[in-house]
């Protein structure tokens, strides 16, 4: 099996928490597209080892960018079976790795969520093009600020199988905005979360609960702080190894 990406040891350790198949056959791809103009950058890997049209998963990334760790988690689920896409939300070129900057660069599109919706949906439409795609087996996830983006994508009743947010910031709507909504929402949030605290936890399920059809779930780790699944400072190993393992489960379910 070939492995283009040369991933630093921490992201490498979260990688191989996945057995790859014997006989794999990786590809991945730098995907350029557009959206309004600007130019994005995506990133899609796949088993080519696996025949025919694949379930896809759209990764969407936190708030530094597209970077190293969501791929780290486009290659676990291609060794899963699935095609991964790495949503590409702020630009070619735009990756941060300070706060300041990343936040500032966040705060854009928690500012102007339409535009947050429709860069996530440049890619999608980038990713169904894909010959190794099966368009009617598609779900959505994201972390932090990735989480956010997914759901929001999902408020625009895209034919997704699945929703998946990783300590993701729940934004609520007045009134609610749930009604398009397709297939399952998994929300996987942190105990110790400070952006995310009890009282928005419970805001974003009253929100889910004026759909009595629709299929939803929220789990919440202990101890667990924003950005639990991310190695670093505030990295919380059994969180996230549940909640890989609760989100896999999921996949398998609704793809």
């Amino acid at each position: 099996m070939r492995i283009m990406t040369d991933f630093s040891a921490e992201y490498q350790q979260l990688l191989d928490s996945v057995p790859a198949p014997a006989n794999a056959r990786m590809s991945e791809t730098v995907v350029a597209y557009e959206h309004d103009g600007q130019p994005m950058e995506g990133f899609a890997v796949h088993d080519e080892a696996v025949a025919g049209p694949k379930a896809a998963v759209l990764v969407v990334h936190d708030w530094t960018g597209l970077r190293e760790y969501p791929k780290a988690r486009a290659h676990m689920l291609a060794r899963l079976g699935y095609y991964a896409f790495c949503v590409d939300v702020y630009g070619t070129g735009r990756r941060f790795d300070n706060p300041q900057d990343a936040g500032a660069e966040a705060g854009k599109y928690y500012g102007d969520l339409e535009l947050l919706r429709a860069r996530v949906r440049a890619a999608y439409d980038e990713a169904v093009k894909s010959p190794a795609v099966d368009r009617d087996r598609i779900a959505v996830m994201g972390y932090c600020f990735g989480g956010s983006a997914a759901l929001e994508f999902a408020r625009t009743g895209a034919p997704l199988k699945g929703t998946v947010s990783f300590h993701g910031r729940l934004v609520t709507h007045e009134p609610a905005d749930v009604a398009a909504i397709t297939g399952s929402v998994l929300v996987l949030t942190g105990g110790a979360d400070p952006v995310v605290p009890d009282s928005a936890v419970a805001a974003f399920q009253d929100e889910l609960r004026t759909r009595d059809d629709l299929d939803w779930q929220v789990t919440t780790y202990a101890g667990a702080e924003h950005g639990y699944s991310i190695p670093g400072e505030v990295y919380h190993p059994t969180a996230d190894r549940r909640s890989w393992r609760q989100f896999t489960d999921f996949l398998a379910e609704v793809l």
